[in-house]
């Protein structure tokens, strides 16, 4: 079951339309991808905000007290525990659709472009993991710990390869 992705563009320059619709394809994908791949057997939903660089740093500095930019931050709205969503079926669901809302993801569209030239891959491949990082950790998970990278590095893999957008050899990435 997956479910559905509200996306705003708040960019001062927004890509052309053919380019939004792209790219908001890939996000859906990247839902339903990591629903799949997690077994989440409820309907839910999240808000996806496609800033810029100058926005995503301002939240990182109001709401990590880190005063830079960032690539995607995820504001979840439930304390869930990775791969255990049986009480999602518990939580109040939005009445006009019947989904459960894990929270918000904001992406930054700057880092987007500048790190899939740094990784060497497409922009959409950047896109795709950044929103499938933060869907992740919509849904529990952390990489604060050694043991906790490893797993979500490996969920990354399973949906990025479901999605037909893996990497070659997965190279280690910076702070994400």
């Amino acid at each position: 079951m997956s479910g559905e992705l509200f996306i705003e563009w708040e960019l001062a320059e927004l890509p052309p339309e053919e380019e939004r619709e792209r790219f908001e394809a890939i996000w859906r994908h990247a839902l339903d991808a990591v629903c799949r791949e997690e077994s989440v057997e409820v309907p839910v939903e999240a808000e996806l905000n496609v800033v810029d660089e100058e926005e995503i740093h301002e939240l990182n500095r109001e709401h990590r007290d880190i005063d830079r930019s960032t690539d995607v931050l995820s504001f979840p709205l439930l304390d869930l525990v990775p791969g255990e969503y049986g009480t999602l079926a518990d939580e109040e669901t939005n009445p006009e659709n019947g989904c459960v809302s894990l929270g918000n993801i904001v992406l930054s569209w700057t880092h987007v472009a500048r790190q899939a030239a740094e990784y060497g891959h497409s922009r959409e491949r950047e896109a795709a993991f950044l929103v499938t990082h933060s869907l992740l950790h919509l849904l529990g998970y952390d990489h604060m710990e050694e043991a906790e990278e490893t797993l979500m590095r490996s969920k990354q893999k399973l949906v990025l390869k479901a999605m037909g957008l893996p990497r070659g050899e997965e190279a280690p990435r910076g702070e994400e």
